[in-house]
């Protein structure tokens, strides 16, 4: 898989504490992100996507064009 041009990872584990929640919260509260039938609270959510990125199956991307971060499955 190629990578886009202007697309740079970010190491989770190099972000502090705060800044990291914020990411997964501003992620976690889209509109556009779907997780079915059942309702989770917004800790549960950002839990969730936590154990992804320590599990590795997840991360962090930056995209410099439009200066926004999104966190992708890792296939």
């Amino acid at each position: 898989m190629s990578r886009l041009v202007g697309q740079m990872d970010i190491p989770f584990r190099k972000l502090d504490h705060e800044t990291l929640r914020s990411v997964i919260t501003e992620y976690v509260t889209r509109e556009s992100t779907d997780y079915g039938d059942k309702v989770y609270s917004l800790n549960e959510k950002i839990a969730a996507v936590q154990l992804k990125l320590e599990e590795g199956s997840a991360k962090i991307v930056f995209d410099a064009k439009n200066e926004t971060c999104n966190i992708l499955v890792v296939s």
